[in-house]
């Protein structure tokens, strides 16, 4: 039987006041994703999870007011989802666990090994800067207007 036949458990694990969604695919030794900003599981992770999947088990979160995991009344900082995949990681039993983190997603599993390091396992990181010089120059441009119907119609809609 391959994973794509085994249906993913999924829930919310509390932590604080966030309800943060998750998904966990296969068995194994514990390999937690980390998705990019604007996206979520499927967007980030779609087309990698089953492979994955087939001999770990796969932990994948949506961060703080990302895919189904609502924003609450705090600012979204890298460390407060770093501390927020920690506490969802010891709720899970899942640590200590590998981590792959991509793009925004990254830059939390960065916060996490050096805020929560008895959480991490190993730690791989893909397409992350650690400051704002290692950002595309205009990429920050323009956030702050952003709204959610901009991206209506879009992969991350």
């Amino acid at each position: 039987m391959t994973i794509s036949e085994v249906p993913a458990k999924t829930g919310y694990v509390p932590v604080d006041s966030l309800q943060m969604y998750y998904e966990i695919h296969g068995t194994g030794q514990p390999l937690v994703l980390l998705h990019g900003a604007f996206s979520a599981i499927g967007t980030s992770f779609g087309q990698l999870l089953p492979g994955l999947a087939d001999s770990r088990q796969v932990v994948a979160f949506e961060l703080q007011g990302h895919g189904r995991t609502a924003d609450i009344d705090r600012p979204l900082t890298l460390e407060g989802m770093a501390d927020d995949v920690a506490a969802a990681i010891d709720q899970l039993g899942a640590a200590p666990a590998d981590i792959f983190g991509y793009s925004t997603g990254a830059a939390v599993g960065l916060q996490l090994v050096l805020r929560h390091p008895d959480v991490v396992r190993k730690l791989v990181l893909a397409s992350v800067t650690y400051t704002m010089a290692g950002v595309h120059p205009g990429l920050m441009e323009g956030l702050g207007e952003m709204t959610p119907e901009m991206m209506h119609g879009s992969p991350w809609h």
